[in-house]
């Protein structure tokens, strides 16, 4: 994928991408000096990462202050929905806990939260059915 992204990036020389670099690397030990990057982009991985949680609070500490962090994920299920709203399924997630699957799927209240609990703010957020893109920036 790597590969493929850099062949894309060499067609258009621009000064946009001239100063930057894709790096493969383990999200709960980003390779980066705290406070270093501009930005992240986790496209359809949250759901992915075995510790959701420790790995956004490690993408917040390698954000340089006002960098900005924008994913895109999976819902359990739609929000706008009356009966599948987040206050409603709360109480059944807290009963039932998490489904047991290599995935973890939030509802949109959750992927705030989360984020908010690692010092991002600035929740802003597009949902369309059940995937979700969303940015949060760090102070």
């Amino acid at each position: 994928m790597l590969r493929q992204c850099y062949d894309y990036i060499k067609q258009e020389e621009t000064p946009m991408n001239t100063n930057l670099a894709l790096v493969r690397a383990d999200i709960l030990r980003l390779p980066f000096a705290s406070c270093s990057i501009d930005a992240i982009h986790a496209g359809a991985a949250i759901h992915c990462w075995p510790s959701p949680s420790n790995a956004i609070a490690e993408i917040s500490r390698v954000l340089k202050p006002g960098g900005v962090f924008v994913a895109t994920t999976f819902l359990s299920t739609p929000t706008n929905s009356g009966l599948f709203s987040i206050d409603a399924l709360k109480p059944l997630r807290q009963i039932v806990g998490p489904v047991n699957s290599s995935y973890n799927f939030f509802i949109e209240g959750e992927l705030e939260d989360l984020c908010r609990s690692c010092g991002l703010v600035n929740y802003s957020s597009k949902v369309q059915r059940s995937f979700i893109m969303f940015s949060r920036q760090k102070p």
